[in-house]
C-alpha cells in the first residue's frame, strides 16, 4: 500500500486497483465449485457463534434493549454489503467485543440520565454513530490508513494475542456463570435450586471441554492413520460445525428426571415477537434526544472511530499479509470509508455496527489458501499423471505442469506472475534425476519424479481471493435470524467452548506466544525449538535479548488487558496498541541492539528449517509407502492462523548450500542440525546447509540458545 496523505488518493488507489479484479472475484469463487462450501462453512460458524453469545450478553447488560436478533441482522447486513461493493473480500465483518463492551458502557450512563433514559438509550447511540460516521469519513479522505503500514508485528501479534485473552476471558466467565442463577429469573424454579445449579455447571463443564477437544482434534483429523483420505479430509473441513451438532444432540441426552432448564440454552426473542423490531424504527426518537447529549454524543464517538479505525485497519492487514502471497491489491482506505457508511446505518436502525473482526478475518483467508491448494494440487496431479502416462520427459512433464499452472492462475495484466514453488521443483528434480544417472529428455517415472510428495512440498502458498466465501457466510448468519427457535436449542456451555476453541486456533504462528512458551521451556529441553520449523530469532538472537523482549511485551499486553476492566476508559485500549508505534521507533533501539529488534520484530515471518526428523516415518515405512491421498493435504502446510506457514520442506532442497545429490537422498535420520548437535554436546555430521546460518544475511554463527548471558555475549 502507497503511504500517501494526500486527500482521496488513498480512496482514488483502493478502487483502481480492486475494480480490475471485481469480476474476476465472482467468477473466481464459482470455479471453485462445490469446494467453496468448505471455507464458507468454516468461517459462518466462525462468525455466527460469537455474534450469538454477545448478542446474549447485550442483552443481560441492556436490559433486554438489544438482543442476539440486532447483533445477528448488523453482522449479516453489513456481510452481504461489505461482500458486494467492499474493497478486501477476505476481511469478515461482525460485532465485535470491544463494541458489547461500548455499548454496554453507553448503557449504563444512559440509563442513569433522566433526559435519556432506556427509552432514547437507541435514540442517543443512533448520534454517536452519526459522529463516529463522520470522523471515518475523515480519516479515510485524509489517507489515515497509511499508518497501518508502521504497525510491526509488535503491535500486530500484541492485538491478536489480547483478542485470543478475551475470547478466553468471555468462555471462562460464562462457565462460571453456568453454577450461578442468572439475573432476572424465578429463583424459586427447581432448576435454581443449589443441587441443580451444580448439576447444570458440572454438565456444561463437560459440554465444553467436549466440544473444545473434539473441535481441537477434527482440525487435524489428516493426519489421523484410520478412515480413508477422503472421509478425513471431510471430517477437517466440516469437523467443527459437526461437534457443534453433536454436543448439542448430547446435551438432550438427560431428559427423564433433570428440570427443564438443565443445561441453560441460548435466550433471545424471535424476530417476530413485539419486542424484537421496535429499534427499527428509533430514527423517529432522535430528535427527541436533548442537543446537550447530541453534542456529548461526540466523546463516545471518539473513542469507537478510533477503535474502528484500529481494529478494521488491522483485521485487514492480518488478513493480508505477505506471507499469504496474495496478488490482488488492498484496499484500506475505501473499506474505511465503506465502514463510516455501514455504521451509520447501523445507528439508524438501532443495531450495534459491525467492523473487520479477529480471528475470524486471518481464518478466513487461512481457509481459502487451503482450498486454493486442493485445487491447485488436484490440476497439477493431474497433469502429471497423465504426462507420465504418455511417458513424457522430464522436461515435457515440468513444461505440462508449467502450463496447467498457470492456466489456474487469475489473468490480470497488473499481477505480478507467481513462479514461487514450480521453479524449485525443477531444479530439485533435475538434481535428483542427474544423480541417479538420467537425463531431462528421458522417460520420467516414479523413481525420478514422486507426484504426490513433490507436490505437496513445493506448490507454492496462494489464496483463492474471491467474494462468494463472504457473501454465502453472511447470508447463512442473517439465516440464523429466521431459525432462531432453532438456535435457541444450542446449549450455552457449547458456546463458551466454541469460544475456548477460537482462542486456542489463533495462537499457533503467533511469535510473541512462541516466545512465551519458549521462556517455560526447561534449558536441557530447548534444543527441541530447533528439531522443528521455527522463528529466525531462536537462532539469531541471544536467549537474554528473547526473554527481555519477552517481558515487556507481557508487561504491555497485562496493561492493555487490564484497561478493558475500567469502566469507559475501558475501550481506549487500541490506544495503547496504537502508542506502540512511536514506542517501537524510538523507544525500544536504546535497549535492544538494532540487528535484534529486526529478527524479533520482523515486518515478515521467515523460518529457519528444521531438522527433518518428521521426515523419519518415511525411511521406516520404506521408500514404496504411499503417500497423502488428494483430500490428505495441508495438515502440515497451513497450521498458523496469523498467515505462517509450517511447510515440511523436501529433502532435496533443505539446504541453501550446494551439496552433492547423494546426500540429498540420504535418509533424514542421518542428517542433523549443527545447532542441535551442539546443543546436545556432540559432533555435527553435517557442515553445510541452514541449520548454522542466519536465513538473513547467511553468515555463519554458533548457536546461543539456552547459553548463559556471559557466554552468549562473547559469540555475539
Amino acid at each position: 500500500m502507497e503511504e500517501t496523505f494526500v486527500p482521496l488518493r488513498g480512496i482514488k488507489n483502493d478502487l483502481r486497483g480492486r475494480l480490475m479484479c471485481y469480476k474476476q472475484d465472482w467468477t473466481g469463487g464459482f470455479r471453485a465449485g462445490f469446494r467453496i462450501l468448505a471455507p464458507t462453512t468454516y468461517i459462518f460458524f466462525a462468525s455466527a457463534i460469537p455474534v450469538i453469545s454477545f448478542g446474549e450478553q447485550l442483552e443481560r447488560s441492556t436490559d433486554g434493549v438489544l438482543t442476539a436478533v440486532q447483533t445477528l441482522v448488523s453482522t449479516a447486513a453489513c456481510g452481504i454489503i461489505h461482500s458486494i461493493i467492499g474493497g478486501q473480500p477476505l476481511l469478515i465483518l461482525g460485532v465485535a467485543e470491544p463494541t458489547v463492551i461500548m455499548y454496554t458502557f453507553m448503557f449504563n450512563f444512559a440509563k442513569e440520565q433522566k433526559d435519556l433514559g432506556p427509552k432514547l438509550f437507541l435514540a442517543w447511540t443512533g448520534w454517536v454513530c452519526v459522529w463516529t460516521a463522520g470522523l471515518l469519513f475523515l480519516l479515510a479522505i485524509l489517507g489515515a490508513c497509511s499508518i497501518i503500514n508502521r504497525f510491526t508485528r509488535v503491535a500486530g501479534e500484541l492485538f491478536g494475542l489480547l483478542i485470543a485473552m478475551l475470547f478466553m476471558q468471555q468462555a471462562i466467565k460464562g462457565l462460571v456463570e453456568e453454577f450461578r442463577i442468572p439475573q432476572r429469573e424465578d429463583t424459586s424454579l427447581a432448576e435454581f435450586l443449589p443441587s441443580w445449579r451444580f448439576a447444570n455447571g458440572m454438565f456444561a463443564l463437560v459440554l465444553s471441554f467436549g466440544l473444545l477437544l473434539t473441535a481441537l482434534k477434527s482440525r487435524k483429523a489428516r493426519s489421523w492413520r484410520y478412515g480413508s483420505g477422503s472421509l478425513r479430509g471431510f471430517i477437517a473441513d466440516y469437523g467443527v460445525p459437526l461437534m457443534v451438532l453433536v454436543w448439542t444432540a448430547v446435551s438432550y441426552i438427560p431428559t427423564s428426571s433433570v428440570p427443564k432448564g438443565i443445561p441453560r440454552r441460548l435466550f433471545s426473542p424471535n424476530p417476530w415477537s413485539p419486542g424484537a423490531y421496535e429499534n427499527w424504527t428509533v430514527i423517529k426518537k432522535m430528535l427527541d434526544v436533548p442537543v446537550l447529549y447530541i453534542i456529548g454524543a461526540f466523546i463516545p464517538a471518539t473513542m469507537i472511530a478510533v477503535l474502528y479505525y484500529f481494529d478494521h485497519s488491522v483485521a485487514s492487514q492480518l488478513a493480508q499479509q505477505k506471507e499469504f502471497n496474495l496478488r490482488k491489491p488492498s484496499s484500506y482506505h475505501y473499506d474505511l470509508l465503506l465502514l463510516g457508511f455501514l455504521t451509520l446505518m447501523c445507528g439508524l436502525l438501532g443495531i450495534p455496527p459491525s467492523n473487520g473482526v479477529i480471528p475470524q478475518s486471518p481464518m478466513h483467508t487461512k481457509s481459502l489458501a487451503t482450498l486454493k491448494h486442493q485445487l491447485l494440487r488436484n490440476k497439477l496431479v493431474a497433469t502429471a499423471r497423465k504426462s507420465m502416462r504418455k511417458n513424457a520427459s522430464l522436461g515435457q512433464l515440468y513444461g505440462n505442469m508449467q502450463e496447467a499452472y498457470h492456466q489456474m492462475q487469475t489473468p490480470l495484466i497488473y499481477q505480478g506472475a507467481s513462479s514461487l514453488g514450480l521453479n524449485e521443483l525443477k531444479e530439485s528434480t533435475i538434481q535428483a534425476a542427474s544423480s541417479m544417472g538420467n537425463y531431462i529428455d528421458a522417460p520420467v517415472d516414479n523413481t525420478v519424479f514422486d507426484v504426490e510428495k513433490e507436490i505437496d512440498d513445493l506448490l507454492p502458498v496462494e489464496v483463492k481471493e474471491q467474494r462468494l466465501s463472504n457473501i454465502l457466510q453472511a447470508i447463512l448468519v442473517g439465516a440464523c435470524v429466521a431459525a432462531m427457535p432453532i438456535l435457541k436449542k444450542i446449549p450455552t456451555s457449547v458456546l463458551w467452548g466454541y469460544f475456548a476453541f477460537m482462542a486456542i486456533e489463533s495462537l499457533p504462528g503467533n511469535q510473541f506466544w512462541e516466545r512465551i512458551l519458549l521462556l517455560f521451556t526447561a534449558p536441557s529441553r530447548r534444543f527441541k525449538v530447533l528439531e522443528e520449523y521455527h522463528a529466525t530469532f531462536v537462532e539469531t538472537v541471544p536467549f537474554k535479548t528473547i526473554v527481555m523482549f519477552t517481558i515487556f511485551q507481557t508487561v504491555y499486553l497485562l496493561i492493555c488487558f487490564g484497561l478493558t476492566w475500567v469502566p469507559i476508559a475501558g475501550v481506549m485500549f487500541p490506544l495503547m496498541i496504537m502508542l506502540l508505534v512511536p514506542v517501537r521507533q524510538y523507544f525500544l533501539p536504546k535497549f535492544f541492539k538494532g540487528a535484534h529488534l529486526q529478527d524479533l520484530d520482523a515486518a515478515e515471518y521467515e523460518e529457519a528449517p528444521a531438522l527433518p526428523f518428521n521426515l523419519a516415518a518415511e525411511t521406516e515405512l520404506g521408500a514404496g509407502a504411499s503417500h497423502a491421498g488428494d483430500a490428505e493435504i495441508l495438515d502440515e502446510a497451513f497450521t498458523r492462523s496469523r498467515g505462517e506457514f509450517k511447510h515440511v520442506s523436501s529433502p532435496k532442497i533443505t539446504s541453501t548450500t550446494s551439496t552433492p545429490a547423494s546426500k540429498s537422498l540420504e535418509s533424514p535420520r542421518v542428517s542433523f542440525s549443527p545447532r542441535i548437535s551442539e546443543l546436545r554436546g556432540v559432533p555435527s555430521p553435517r557442515s553445510g546447509g541452514r541449520g548454522p546460518h542466519s536465513p538473513k544475511t547467511g553468515e555463519a554463527k554458533p548457536s546461543i540458545l539456552g547459553k548463559s548471558p556471559s557466554s552468549s555475549n562473547t559469540t555475539s
